[in-house]
């Protein structure tokens, strides 16, 4: 049965996907409800409060307090939050969540000073066409550098991977890279990932022969979801992944016990 493309593409489309067609299927063009996560939810409470440190507070003022007291705001905001309320936490389930998230925020400090930040966009959307689909995307700091070059920083509230799958996590930063270069007319001098938890900030240059390699890269992905649309044929494909998967009873892999 065919089914219709998503209307368009961004880097954590391009990662579902790639992680798995099939969940990818039911979560993104099936729109079915996914078990709330604590992880996502906490890094959403984690960036609303740098969101806020960057748009509420000039130069000279972003200090831990000031970044303290956006955390407290944003962790008022995310009680009447359909999914943080699904997770049904005690009160000391919902006291541990908010110090982790501020252990977070006061990382965050070891890797930067921002009142040294010159931030330009923040949670800055763009989009550009791309044959015959929109690719999209949203980043959430871009930096202009002391020598007028663009940085895109992205903050992440996982651990850091491994050297094995390093590469892997920057594609989509590569990828707000060529969203830079399509729409402001600019490639950007760096790439950062700061890792709040470990924390560790991880940084890459894009050049040419990235941006091409990634633009491909994006392109294939669009072409197989198209055809994976058109035929209705969308595998699972097992991993570490499913052991948190909303969809198990409905994956044939996972039933099976190939999870």
């Amino acid at each position: 049965m065919a089914l219709p493309p998503p209307r368009s593409l961004s880097p954590s489309k391009v990662t579902a996907f790639t992680d798995c067609p099939l969940a990818f299927r039911l979560a993104i063009i099936e729109g079915l409800p996914q078990v709330p996560s604590p992880h996502a939810l906490k890094g959403t409470l984690v960036h609303a409060t740098l969101e806020g440190l960057f748009w509420s507070y000039p130069k000279g003022r972003r200090d831990l307090s000031a970044a303290l007291l956006e955390l407290q705001r944003s962790w008022t905001s995310i009680q009447d939050d359909a999914e943080f309320q699904a997770l049904a936490l005690s009160a000391e389930e919902a006291e541990a969540f908010r110090s982790d998230a501020e252990r977070l925020v006061r990382n965050y400090f070891e890797l930067e000073d921002p009142d040294t930040v010159n931030a330009i966009g923040i949670e800055l959307g763009l989009q550009t066409h791309l044959q015959g689909f929109l690719l999209r995307g949203i980043i959430d700091r871009l930096d202009l550098d002391d020598d007028g070059e663009l940085v895109i920083v992205d903050y992440k509230t996982g651990r850091a991977p491994d050297g094995r799958f390093e590469r892997a996590k920057l594609a989509g930063v590569h990828l707000y890279a060529l969203l830079c270069e399509r729409v402001l007319g600019r490639r950007p001098s760096a790439v950062r990932l700061l890792h709040l938890r470990d924390p560790i900030s991880i940084t890459a240059v894009p050049n040419e022969q990235t941006i091409r390699g990634h633009r491909a890269r994006a392109t294939a992905v669009w072409a197989a979801i198209e055809r994976a649309c058109a035929t209705g044929d969308f595998r699972p494909r097992p991993s570490s992944l499913c052991q948190s998967c909303s969809f198990q009873a409905l994956c044939p892999a996972f039933s099976a016990g190939a999870a």
